[in-house]
Order: structure tokens, then sequence, then C-alpha cells
């Protein structure tokens, strides 16, 4: 009897695990879709080698719970998706079915049976069941393919790529064909619907790698010259060079790009802010490794120096007019506003007497040459003759790979000092103009003549100069001292503390030093964005890496904050607070000078479903641990009493190490060693963080910091952001 029984429940286990298996569609690893076989939500399919899984997936740290269909790498842990179906028309539930219809389409419906997604081909014959089914590829690729006829493929992933360019994928154009692969960017870090970037080949007027933002050039690579894109650094040209297999076909009218290598573990991706870089997968360090990115510096982007001027990262300022042209606004230039770029000084011979003998060209060599040449069919030799005789021409060059190419118009887009394999760009001048050794050999000899004149004159002017009292130097300019003494004159509330220092000894950096360092303010070196102003990454002549924040005009904060902000760290030194190198005063140009962190903020580690990984629980707890540190200090340890009033995760940087340092204290406030509490009627801060009793009445104490501490532990143990816009007004602090 019970040998009987025990093989009553070996049968009903065997069939359980069995209906289970089919039920799951997992436990055989499958990897493909038939008509009789759809999946449903909870669902997925895995490729043969188990990199890939393919299904309905809810992007991480996104707060909809919006369910989209997609490929994602199935064996790492930080999600990462590489295509998107339904991009734009997500299902707000879980009822989602993806199948093949009786069309033999591969579709996506909703719980109602509605049409979110289809591939939208039509069958060569008149569909049947099981005329098609859809399969997941060990390379990524998800592929409609025919019962019939070999298994021809009607559709596939690889030919309608998203925002990855994963191995033994194509993009490029087709003349014949029409087709055009680009990459497309997500609208965010969390939302999957189409964003504003786009990246591919463009093949008119040359073959060039182009971004674009809403259809609108921001980035070029230069064209291709059968080995090369003539407009890459070096680091970046030699990637191109060793790592993709770049095949242009003049026959077919096509140019393609795919990897050299065929590991799934590498890729290419086109991220929400416009930027191409590639990743790969680290065994080691289980985290992905980002190596090139594209664009790569501030020249990078197009049409930074506007027409006529070409862009150095190695001069300042990094914009220059070309030879034989100065600024079209030299007070913008001066600024640093370098749009409206640079005008002839001498007008062409051409544009008044119709022919174009009085002009000549001026050599620049190393450039990325400019945007929209047209290429011609003359020789090396002719291609002078050929620009000279049309008076529309404003440049020409030549290159073996290319040929002859010239420029009408505005020159836009260049870059000069490259890679020595860059071509040499002939602008059209004024012929008296056109031969820049020849100008300069006249120009010394005039130099010369009015050198030996103006030192007779000097002599002169220095013995009569003797028969009167020499009059006094000018003023100096004691802006920054009478700022300093304004700032001195804050810390009067405790003068009682010892060795308060003196302001003054805080090291002054000059202007144009730090314009320098940060290559003008470029957007590439752009570090973030505070209610102060912008946070530039910069680096000094002798090496030292620095972080400047600049006050903004259109801050809502300004002086008073900055010399709150000097007043206070400039008298405070701890391991978790953030050290204020020095400050710049001149002019209207206000600025302060921190040692640099490398790891930036912390926001951008929590809230980041890339980096959240890296943050274990160790060191989520050394970093919570760091805080508590730094603001005990300020409570308590410090020569003065502060309050920082703005504790948040954007406030509190990492250093290589990701030990944390509090950071930005111009709303801090000073309080006196007997005083508690104090009352203001300009509530500043961010919302979210606020204690109730400082939002609505204006009363802070060590008690505000405290609260927004606790939101700031909650982000750190949830991973999630304490929004005060959440659906259904549930945010952080609700939801615990």
């Amino acid at each position: 009897m019970v040998i009987l029984l025990s093989r009553r429940c070996f049968l009903v286990l065997l069939l359980l695990a069995t209906f289970s298996c089919f039920s799951l569609k997992l436990c055989f690893g499958q990897d493909s879709i038939t008509f009789s076989t759809p999946v449903k939500d909870s669902e997925t399919l895995l490729c043969n080698n188990g990199i890939f899984r393919f299904g309905f997936f809810t992007p991480v740290n996104s707060t909809g719970h919006l369910r989209y269909v997609g490929i994602w790498y199935a064996k790492v842990p930080v999600q990462t998706v590489v295509w998107v179906a339904n991009k734009d028309a997500p299902i707000h539930d879980t009822s989602g079915v993806i199948s093949i219809s009786g069309k033999g389409n591969l579709v996506v419906k909703d719980g109602l049976n509605r049409l979110i997604w289809s591939t939208n081909v039509t069958l060569p014959v008149a569909p049947i069941p099981n005329a098609t089914w859809v399969q997941l590829t060990d390379n990524g690729n998800l592929r409609l393919q025919e019962n019939r006829n070999k298994g021809e493929i009607l559709w596939e992933s690889f030919k309608h790529p998203y925002n990855s360019f994963l191995a033994t994928m194509i993009i490029g154009t087709s003349n014949r064909t029409g087709e055009n692969l680009k990459l497309t960017s997500w609208k965010s870090y969390t939302d999957p619907s189409t964003g504003n970037y786009t990246a591919g080949i463009s093949l008119f007027p040359s073959r060039e790698l182009m971004i674009w933002k809403s259809n609108v050039t921001i980035w070029r690579s230069g064209p291709w010259n059968g080995q090369i894109f003539v407009g890459l650094e070096d680091e970046v040209a030699l990637l191109f060079l060793d790592g993709y297999n770049i095949i242009s076909d003049n026959n077919e009218g096509t140019f393609t790009v795919s990897y050299a290598t065929d590991s799934p573990m590498y890729h290419m991706n086109l991220d929400p802010d416009g930027l191409l870089y590639i990743r790969s997968w680290s065994t080691s360090t289980r985290a992905w490794e980002i190596g090139n990115t594209i664009p790569t510096t501030t020249c990078d982007v197009y049409g930074r120096c506007g027409p006529f001027a070409s862009c150095s990262v190695k001069e300042v300022p990094v914009c220059k007019c070309v030879y034989g042209f100065v600024p079209r606004n030299s007070t913008e230039w001066n600024r640093g506003i370098f749009t409206n770029g640079c005008a002839r000084r001498v007008p062409l011979k051409c544009n008044v007497s119709g022919g174009g003998n009085g002009d000549g060209f001026s050599k620049m060599q190393k450039m990325k040459v400019p945007a929209n040449a047209e290429q011609t069919l003359a020789n090396e030799e002719a291609c002078p003759k050929v620009c000279l005789d049309n008076c529309s021409c404003t440049a020409y060059a030549y290159d073996q790979g290319i040929g002859c190419m010239l420029w009408s118009g505005n020159l836009v887009d260049m870059q000069s000092s490259l890679r020595s394999g860059i071509v040499d760009l002939n602008i059209r001048v004024a012929n008296s103009h056109s031969d820049p050794e020849k100008t300069l050999s006249k120009r010394a000899i005039i130099t010369a003549s009015v050198l030996g004149v103006a030192f007779v004159a000097a002599v002169c002017i220095l013995l009569a100069c003797r028969k009167f009292k020499k009059r006094s130097a000018p003023e100096k300019d004691r802006s920054a001292e009478i700022m300093f003494k304004r700032m001195e004159a804050l810390t009067s509330v405790n003068e009682s503390a010892p060795n308060q220092g003196n302001l003054k000894d805080l090291p002054l950096f000059e202007f144009k030093v730090l314009a320098a360092s940060t290559d003008n303010f470029s957007l590439i070196n752009k570090l973030g964005q505070g209610g102060f102003g912008p946070v530039y990454k910069g680096k000094l002549p002798e090496g030292k890496e620095i972080a400047v924040k600049r006050l903004s005009r259109a801050s809502g904060q300004g002086l008073e904050e900055l010399m709150n902000e000097v007043v206070v760290i400039s008298k405070l030194q701890h391991r978790n607070l953030v050290k204020l190198l020095g400050c710049c005063i001149e002019g209207e140009e206000r600025l302060l000078v921190y040692e640099y962190m490398p790891k930036k903020s912390l926001d951008a580690y929590l809230f980041d479903p890339l980096k959240q990984k890296i943050l274990d629980w160790r060191t989520r707890f050394n970093i919570m641990e760091g805080i508590c540190r730094g603001l005990l200090y300020l409570h308590r340890d410090s020569r003065l009493k502060i309050i920082h009033r703005d504790l948040k995760a954007s406030n509190i940087l990492l250093d290589d190490n990701l030990n944390p340092k509090i950071s930005d204290f111009g709303l801090a406030r000073v309080f006196q060693v007997n005083e508690d509490e104090a009352n203001t009627r300009r509530v500043v801060g961010t919302y979210g963080y606020m204690s109730p009793e400082y939002a609505m009445e204006g009363f802070f104490s060590e008690k505000s910091d405290v609260f927004s501490l606790g939101v700031l532990f909650l982000e750190i143990i949830s991973g999630r952001k304490n929004s005060h816009k959440e659906e259904n007004n549930l945010n952080l602090l609700a939801y615990v």
C-alpha cells in the first residue's frame, strides 16, 4: 500500500513539474515563439548561450510601472536593455502578451486584445497557422522567419536598431534600397520612449558619422577617405581603424559600419544626453567598463566657434579666427561667446571685379575640414584653379582618398592641431593676405623702422620727464580687499572662537587662469548645476584638478551666498567636508575653487540604474557614517556652530574611494555658541528635505539638518528619490 501511494505521489509530482514547465516556458531555455506558444508578461525567451533575454520589463527607477517589450542582458546584474519594441506605447499593467498573429506577424497586445506593436510585414504567400516563428539568436538578434522557403528572414531587430549597436550588427545607408539604419536615444535613463538624439551615417555631401539632436547636427567625424575619418583625434581615429569594419561600395551606393569583434559583451550605446560610448563587460569587476566617448572635447561640438574660426583645445581661448579674418563681434568674442564667428578683413577681388586673379589662398595644416564639402573630379594640380574660377568658392582641400573638395559660403566646424594624417585646408583670401610669410617679412621691416623711431622718441620723453614731478601710480583695484573685509564682518557672531584666521590669506585666482583651466567653461567640462550656478571641472597649469563654481547671473542666489560660503567653509577643516582652495573676485565674476571630487555627487549613483549596483550595503553604510561625522563636526566640534540647511544627495560629493564630503555651504548659517534656534522670513533649500517647521514657519536649528539627514538615509537605503511630485502624492516619506 505504501509503495502504491509512493508511486502515485511520484506520478502526481511528475505531472505537476511537466505542466509547470509548459506554463513557464523557461524549464528548457526556450528561445523561440510559435503560433501555438505565445509569451505572457511573466515569461521570457532566453537565447541558447544564455546571454540575452526577450520579454516584458520595467525600467529601473521608473515611477509609472509601465511595461515594455525588449531585449536585455540576462547574466548582467545591472539591467542593461539593448532594444525596445513598444518604446512609445507601453502597457500599463501585466496583462500583455507576445504572440504570432494569424497573418504571421510578431505582435504585442494588452489584456483587452488591443494591438500595441507589430513587425508589420507582408508574407510572400497566403499565411497559414505556424507559417512563421520567432527566434532570439545568441548575438541578441530577434528574427521573424518563415517555416518554408528555407527559413527566409522576414524581419529582424538588427534591421530596426534602437539605442545600442551590438556586435555583428550593421549600421549604415544604402541609396539603392533607401535603407538608413541609425541609433536613437531613450528620452531619459528611466524612459525608453523616443529621445531627441540620433546617430548614424550621412552620405551627402560626404560620408561621415553624425550625431543629430532633433535633426540638427551636433557632431560630425569628418569625411571618410577610404581608411580613416579625417576629423578625429588620434585615439578615436585608431579606435575606428582597428575596432570596426567599414565598407564603402560606390556602385551600390552603400556605406556600412560593423564591429571587428563578435563578442556579445561589447556594444556601443547612444545615451539620452547625446553621447556615444563603448561599453564592455568586465568579469573581474562585474561592471560595465566605458571606453571612448564621442564627442570627446569641447571642440567636437558642431560649429563651436562659428563661421571662419577654428577650434583647438590646446589654445586659450579655444576659438581663433583663421588667417585673414577678425571677430565679427569683438565684445562678445572677448567674453567667450564665439557663435557669430569671424569676418574678412579685406574683401575678395572676385566679388569686386568679377575675376578671381586678385585672390590667393592661406594654407592651414592638419585641419578637420569644414562641413558640407563638395567633391569634384579635379586632380591635385587643378583643384586650386577650379576654386579660383568660381567666385562662390571659399576654400579647397585635396586628399588622396577623397579627391578635390570645395567649399562655398561660410566655413563651419573646423578644428586645428589634429593628428598628422589630417588634411591641409586652403582658405581663399585677398591677395595681400594670401602668403603669411611674405606679409610677415614686410611687417618685420616696417616694425623695425617704427621701433627705431619709437626708441629715439622714448629717449626724448624720458629726458623731458626728469623736469617734472613723478606722478603717483594708479590706485590698485581694491574690490577683492573690500569684499574680504565685508566677509570678515560676518564672523563677528563668534569673536570668542580662537584662531579664526584671516580671510585675506585665502588664495585668490585670476579669472583668466580659471577660464583656461576649464576650457573657457565649456559644456564638456560642466559637472552640474546648482542654485548658485554651474560647476566645472578644471585643471591648473601645474596639473592639479579642481572644481570651479561660477556665480550665474540668472541664479536665485548671489553675492550674499558666495560671501557666506567663503566665510563658513574657509574656517572649517574636516575629512568629510569638501575643501575650499580659493576664490576669484574680478569685475562681475564671482567664482569659488574647490578640490575636485572624481566620483561626482551621491545622487549620480543612487538614482542611476547603471551605477547604483556599485553601492553595496557596506559602501552605503560607510557613506552614511561619513555624512554623520561631517554633520557632527558642523554642529558640535567645529570652532563655529554651523547649520547647513541644504543637506541632500546632490550636495554629498564622493572621492576616489567613495568617501563622502558635505559640500555647498551657500545657505549655511553660523550660530552663536549659546544659540539653539533661529527664524527666517526667507525659506531656502530643497523641498523634500526640509523639516516641516522650517518649510512652514521658517524655524531652523540642528533638528532641521537631522530631518534632512533622515530623508537622505532613506534614499541611500532604498535607492529611491524622495520627490514631492510623485503620483498620488505618495512620496518616499509617505511610503515609509
